[in-house]
């Protein structure tokens, strides 16, 4: 079930309506005519498989949007976006303009003090599949001074892909607590102490080359839910306890 269409000053209109980019302006005049819109609908009625960078071209044109949990369809909450406080409006043209030139600065500072590889899976890869991120999402820690590397991050598309969801049906999107999302593994991989607020620690296995022979026999033999406890048995094993 929908929100409550709210009524917003002319103003506020006006600057909603001069998003002329294609994502933005779809987030926004779904919100107009519904009160908000869901991760769900994002990805089955527009095709956005990546909701939160859907919502991000939203606030980098200036439009303050707020993250709310609603009842889905299968009873479960889901994330929902709405528009925030009209008096929140940014102009952010100047500041967005100049992003890129940072971010490809930014980009070859990681890679020159990290090397090109993603920080979760821990593979090397060509520098252009790498993005950069927020090690604390955006939308709860703000924007960071990208000079500071250390508060940034270089990730694959999967791994990117991966975090954003899990950071989106994590319970600290509707807190916003920055230190709690610092001590999670999605921030910082390298040194943490959960996964999305669980007590989790993962491994992240990459197979390569001749690897994947391996791989793809184990998954033969035993299915992938079963690898995961023979690997886990190995370990075990190896250790001795």
């Amino acid at each position: 079930m929908h929100g409550m269409k709210k009524k917003y000053p002319k103003e506020f209109l006006n600057v909603l309506n001069s998003v002329e980019a294609k994502r933005p302006r779809t987030v926004i005049q779904h919100i107009l005519r519904h009160g908000h819109v869901t991760s769900q609908e994002l990805k089955d009625l527009y095709g956005y498989n990546h909701p939160p960078r859907a919502v991000r071209d939203v606030r980098e044109q200036g439009i303050p949007i707020e993250t709310c949990r609603i009842e889905g369809t299968d009873g479960r909450k889901i994330a929902a976006y709405k528009l925030g406080n009209p008096g929140e409006v940014k102009n952010t043209l100047a500041k967005t303009a100049g992003r890129t030139v940072l971010s490809k600065a930014l980009k070859k500072a990681l890679i020159n003090a990290y090397g090109s590889k993603c920080f979760v899976y821990f593979e090397t890869m060509d520098e252009r599949a790498l993005q950069v991120d927020h090690r604390v999402p955006y939308e709860i820690g703000g924007e960071q001074d990208e000079r500071d590397i250390k508060m940034f991050m270089l990730l694959s598309p999967s791994a990117n892909r991966a975090k954003s969801w899990t950071c989106e049906h994590c319970e600290n999107w509707i807190r916003k607590e920055p230190s709690f999302c610092v001590k999670c593994f999605w921030a910082h991989p390298e040194e943490y102490e959960h996964i999305a607020g669980k007590q989790q620690r993962v491994i992240s296995i990459v197979f390569t080359g001749d690897e994947v022979k391996d791989y793809q026999r184990l998954i033969e033999i035993s299915g992938m839910k079963e690898a995961q406890n023979i690997i886990k048995n190995l370990i075990h094993g190896f250790l001795g306890k």
